[in-house]
């Protein structure tokens, strides 16, 4: 008899257990959005309009003069062109200089991009930056900007095929 209690006590556990488990995965996996297998969402960042100028990143935070309609703007294999950061945020946040570090969707080796010092307001961010980047090869790329030790924001771009 204490053998078929105790059976049937675990037994109890072991359903309840799994099935509230079940349930919180359920209601987490609604909340976290879909990613690739490595953990990063790999789409293009959006585009805002900033002053008379259509960016491309974080609106609001971090985003670099781009049009992925225009030719002499968008990104290809090696291909160097100028590049203007605008930054939104607290005059604490941007003690430091920039550095941008570069990752490919099927890479996990970082590069670095571009970085310099700030400049003042601009295009109605508070702080910008000149740069000239430069990716290598075509497919996504993740752009972290750091001013300081600290990550300002991320930014997805796609380089296209030559």
């Amino acid at each position: 008899m204490f053998n078929k209690t105790f059976v049937l006590i675990i037994s109890v556990i072991f359903i309840l257990t799994t099935v509230g488990c079940n349930n919180v995965s359920d209601e987490n996996d609604e909340a976290i959005p879909k990613k690739e297998s490595n953990g990063l969402n790999w789409e293009q960042s959006p585009l805002f309009e900033s002053g008379k100028y259509t960016m491309i990143g974080e609106e609001g935070r971090l985003g670099f003069i781009y049009d992925d309609d225009d030719e002499v703007v968008k990104f290809y294999p090696n291909k160097k062109q100028k590049y203007m950061w605008h930054f939104w945020g607290e005059e604490e946040e941007f003690d430091g200089v920039l550095k941008v570090i570069g990752t490919h969707e099927n890479d996990a080796e970082e590069i670095y991009v571009t970085g310099g010092g700030l400049g003042g307001p601009n295009n109605g961010a508070d702080k910008h930056a000149p740069s000239n980047m430069s990716l290598p090869k075509s497919g996504m790329w993740k752009l972290d900007a750091y001013i300081g030790e600290n990550l300002l924001g991320t930014v997805y771009v796609k380089v296209h095929k030559k």
